[in-house]
């Protein structure tokens, strides 16, 4: 997704020109273009996250629009008190971007793996999570946040491709299913069109592409009341993350039983690092372990 990020700034940047764009010394053959369109707006603060944390509060506090980049975990976790002091405990629109949330840069390993990042940002106060699924959705979110007067944190990784996505949105319904409602985040809802067909027809999918979740869509209640059977699918861990508050909204909202499970990034079980794939199919959110959950969760009643 950094690709389309890069070239959604650049168009962003012809409207509003009082853009700034921060970045941790990375970037190579994809930021090439960002540096050239927006000149001294451009400025690479170096292997510092923390004060470039400060400096883009600092700019937001001047009006501009700051956009800070790099690899998940380095531009939350390391400056993770900067986010809350100097952004948000003073409601300052800037604009993070983690690259490679999850498993995202695999045999990297967990030094530049991000299980946790929709949890930590999601609970600052006044901070926006937004995740887009496809390629496209980073160009629908980018326009969103460049206007959103809060903090916000995209969390980029490695689109899916999903014909039925429509327009980026906080919720959205992809595909309507009989046996089982299945809610998720991010991409890794991809990884569930290569199951069967017809294990695929009985599952309603829904994604949730802006945190903190304040309420369900009333469509979605009638659907859990109808159904009775949901799953959460997240590649996050479930603390702090789609397993827990799903579950806190169902026990608000429905009064009847419900089968709940969720399928989340359970960390790494084998102790091995591989590729984002060999992570996920670890977790069981894609692979031979999906298919085996999937059927699982439709056998409940």
């Amino acid at each position: 997704m950094r690709v389309e990020f890069a070239q959604a700034i650049i168009r962003v940047f012809e409207k509003h020109s009082n853009i700034v764009f921060l970045t941790g010394d990375l970037g190579f053959m994809a930021l090439e273009n960002v540096q050239q369109r927006l000149g001294e707006q451009f400025i690479n603060a170096g292997i510092a996250e923390q004060n470039m944390i400060t400096m883009a509060a600092s700019l937001a506090s001047e009006q501009f629009i700051p956009f800070v980049y790099s690899i998940s975990p380095f531009v939350t976790l390391r400056p993770y008190e900067q986010i809350r002091n100097d952004v948000c405990l003073h409601k300052l629109p800037v604009k993070i971007v983690g690259n490679g949330g999850g498993y995202g840069y695999g045999i990297m390993g967990s030094t530049h793996h991000n299980i946790e990042d929709i949890g930590v940002m999601r609970i600052l106060p006044s901070m926006r999570v937004y995740v887009p699924v496809t390629s496209q959705d980073v160009f629908d979110a980018v326009e969103q946040i460049v206007v959103d007067e809060n903090p916000n944190y995209l969390r980029l990784n490695t689109a899916a491709s999903i014909d039925s996505a429509g327009v980026f949105a906080a919720w959205r319904k992809f595909k309507s299913g009989s046996k089982l409602i299945l809610i998720s985040v991010g991409p890794v809802v991809g990884n569930l069109y290569s199951l069967p067909a017809e294990i695929l027809d009985q599952i309603e999918i829904w994604s949730v592409g802006i945190l903190p979740i304040f309420e369900l869509p009333s469509e979605l209640i009638i659907r859990i009341e109808t159904v009775k059977n949901v799953i959460t699918f997240e590649e996050h861990t479930g603390e702090c993350g789609l397993k827990e508050t799903i579950a806190f909204h169902i026990l608000k909202n429905i009064n009847e039983s419900v089968n709940y499970n969720s399928i989340y990034a359970k960390g790494y079980p084998s102790g091995k690092y591989g590729s984002q794939l060999f992570h996920q199919k670890e977790s069981n959110l894609a692979g031979e372990g999906l298919l085996v959950e999937i059927i699982n969760a439709l056998s409940r009643k």
